[in-house]
């Protein structure tokens, strides 16, 4: 049995968290076993890679093998054998923030970024992707307050339009599987948004 694999992406600020807890229900009442896990991050050696990218000042292709180092301990230790056990695999963020954040934001071609993501990822993706959008400036208002910017929520507002580019770049090119969501209604409004796609995709048995 193979399990279900769902990524959540979205510029920082956009409410993905909310909207992920609400998801992780839905499913639990389903009777799935469902894995919460993050990017980058979720797993030891992938959380301290993480720590290195957010807090260390570094060039753009450091912070693009690092992330990519992570994600490959990540899928060999949490997410493929999750997959295979079954599981419902939800992770807040994967690939597809790679090519808006250091693809946009950062400027770095998709020549350097695709083979990476073929040789790290061997054929494993999500099967779907909540793409929530949110105008950047109402993202930075958001954050605002909420926490101690690390050094990527620290980027000008251009970056964030940047990579806000880079996600629609990549819907366009899996409009199968990544589904844009309007980030910029409330919270109950974007989980109808998000419920009504989990009830086409996935219908009760």
């Amino acid at each position: 049995m193979t399990g279900r694999f769902i990524s959540f992406e979205g510029i920082d600020g956009a409410g993905k968290s909310t909207q992920i807890a609400s998801i992780a229900s839905w499913f639990r009442a389903r009777g799935d076993e469902v894995v919460l896990t993050r990017e980058p991050g979720g797993t030891p050696l992938a959380e301290q890679l993480r720590a290195l990218v957010l807090n260390q000042p570094m060039d753009a292709l450091t912070e693009l093998l690092l992330m990519f180092a992570g994600r490959r301990d990540h899928l060999q230790a949490l997410i493929q054998p999750a997959l295979a056990a079954g599981k419902t695999v939800l992770c807040d963020r994967f690939t597809d923030s790679s090519f808006a954040y250091q693809g946009g934001g950062r400027g770095l071609p998709l020549s350097m970024l695709e083979p990476l993501a073929d040789w790290v990822q061997a054929g494993t993706e999500p099967e779907l992707t909540f793409w929530f959008d949110l105008p950047p400036a109402v993202a930075a208002a958001r954050r605002a307050g909420a926490r101690e910017a690390d050094r990527i929520e620290a980027q000008q507002l251009d970056f964030f339009e940047r990579a806000r580019g880079g996600f629609a770049a990549r819907a366009a090119q899996a409009p199968q599987r990544v589904v844009r969501i309007d980030a910029s209604l409330s919270p109950d409004a974007v989980w109808q948004q998000v419920e009504a796609v989990l009830a086409q995709r996935y219908p009760a048995c």
